[in-house]
């Protein structure tokens, strides 16, 4: 160990305690990379072994257009510009049959703040697609679109019990065929760097309520941080350690849902309003992803979304404390790594391969995290294990 400061964090690791805020500060700033690693690494395999999943998914964004106008984002676009799009519920269904042709479990599908979308085309969206193919899990919208949302719901259900409300529309939702919620739209818990990069989207703790009361309704959800930018080493710590309060509240109250998985996103500065910021390293990439995994002792997964981590990176993550390398994605829309396009595909051979030669075993999940028994296109629960 090249860093004393880290000796008492490594004893905290090897006998499963909390680390605290100041411990995380130090291993953010620690030049002793190989010991932050080994520290990640020893927390990952205590639960999985040599254990890395994958899964067979599909990304739908079903509109770029967005009220919003965030300097980070490269995404959104209002009414007539160029590259401007919305997908009729037909053209979903399409995308849905194609994924389930090819032996996706799950579909994620989120977008903009469209500007003009009643409520009843998300509802009859999800409807539609879970008719079409009863099999595939759908987590979908953000937060932020959830609470989006939640105003048109207020709107068109005008006099029913509990419109306007989160509940009242996650209920809808639910009923609708939502399966869970993914992590976006929660970019950096701090008011400061909200107020400069994100102004006008939800804060943290209006991201915190909605995830939280979808846990209340037994959905699982996921969790992001957007770093890289403008937010600070504090930043990127009080909002790990705001997650884990949230976990810990769920957890105690029993509630039937809970955060499932940390996914750390590197901000991508290219196009945006903030392209002349440079963006974190492939070493800040490492030290998050080992952050989280130290950090977040509640959260039982950490993904390396290879979409914005890229491939390589995810393979070198699973010894950094990553146990989840995502799925087969196919389209994504929202970020572009490199000047890539928006079909960004890979398959279950690749990233078997993948985890192969990084020395772990591979284990395709649903997005529930159960087992997968496979047959080609053709898929069931493994029953004698599903959670992993």
């Amino acid at each position: 160990m090249q860093d004393p400061a880290l000796q008492p964090i490594a004893e905290k690791v090897y006998a499963g305690e909390r680390l605290t805020a100041a411990d995380g500060l130090a291993l953010l700033t620690t030049r002793d990379v190989w010991t932050l690693g080994e520290l990640a690494h020893h927390a990952r395999t205590q639960r999985y072994g040599t254990a890395a999943y994958y899964n067979i998914n599909r990304h739908l964004n079903y509109s770029n257009l967005c009220v919003l106008s965030c300097k980070f984002c490269e995404f959104h676009r209002k009414p007539g510009q160029d590259g401007a799009y919305q997908y009729s519920i037909d053209e979903v269904v399409e995308h849905a049959k194609k994924a389930e042709t090819a032996g996706a479990t799950e579909m994620h599908i989120v977008g903009g703040l469209h500007p003009k979308l009643k409520f009843d085309y998300y509802t009859d969206l999800l409807r539609a697609v879970r008719q079409a193919t009863p099999a595939i899990h759908l987590k979908a919208f953000t937060a932020v679109e959830l609470t989006h949302l939640a105003r048109i719901h207020k709107r068109d259900r005008k006099g029913h019990p509990g419109a306007g409300t989160i509940r009242g529309m996650l209920e809808d939702l639910i009923a609708a065929g939502l399966g869970s919620l993914p992590g976006g739209g929660a970019e950096v818990f701090d008011d400061r760097v909200h107020n400069e990069v994100f102004r006008g989207k939800i804060g943290g703790l209006e991201w915190i309520n909605v995830h939280r009361t979808a846990h209340e309704l037994g959905l699982m959800s996921n969790a992001t941080m957007l770093y890289g930018h403008v937010e600070t080493l504090e930043d990127r710590i009080n909002h790990l350690c705001l997650l884990r309060d949230a976990q810990d509240e769920a957890i105690d109250q029993g509630h039937a849902g809970r955060f499932q998985t940390i996914i750390p996103l590197p901000f991508f500065p290219d196009g945006s309003e903030l392209e002349h910021l440079p963006g974190p390293t492939g070493l800040d990439n490492l030290r998050m992803l080992a952050v989280c995994r130290l950090m977040l002792d509640n959260f039982d997964h950490v993904k390396c979304f290879w979409i914005m981590q890229t491939l390589p990176m995810a393979q070198l993550g699973l010894s950094w404390g990553v146990d989840d390398v995502d799925g087969t994605v196919v389209w994504y829309d929202i970020t572009k790594v490199g000047g890539a396009g928006t079909h960004q595909e890979t398959t279950p051979a690749d990233l078997q391969k993948l985890i192969r030669e990084a020395g772990y075993t591979p284990i395709e999940r649903d997005t529930l995290y159960r087992r997968v028994i496979r047959d080609g296109a053709d898929w069931r629960i493994d029953e004698a294990m599903q959670t992993v």
